[in-house]
């Protein structure tokens, strides 16, 4: 029995890592999506908690004590929920990018056969 590791630039199906690709890229896209989501919901509740803040420090409304400290962590918690979805986010982005170079080169690998058409015409595939 061969019992040289596998290498699956040279054995594997390029079609089966193609769909594996394809399936990564659709779990990618998903997760760019959430984040996006994400990032705006913390930037509109850290402007409106900031809002709230800024209207009650000139006095223009009277804040109670505890909603102007729960409009701080409101602030804050947006910072860091924004910073962490957008780091995910690039993460996202990267791997996107370099699954598709990926699946690019897996398909430029494939070698297309001519099969019989209707009327006689010729297809790759």
């Amino acid at each position: 029995m061969d019992q040289r590791p596998m290498d699956h630039d040279d054995d594997a199906d390029p079609r089966e890592e193609i769909v594996r690709l394809e399936a990564e890229i659709e779990h990618h896209a998903e997760i760019i999506e959430s984040c996006r989501k994400l990032i705006l919901a913390s930037k509109a509740a850290m402007a409106i908690a900031g809002l709230s803040i800024v209207v009650a420090l000139f006095g223009l409304i009277n804040l109670d004590p505890a909603v102007l400290i729960g409009a701080f962590g409101v602030v804050l918690g947006g910072i860091v929920v924004f910073g962490s979805n957008t780091g995910t986010l690039e993460q996202a982005r990267a791997a996107t990018q370099a699954a598709e170079l990926r699946r690019s080169e897996l398909i430029g690998r494939i070698e297309l056969r001519v099969v019989g058409g209707r009327n006689g015409g010729n297809w790759l595939h």
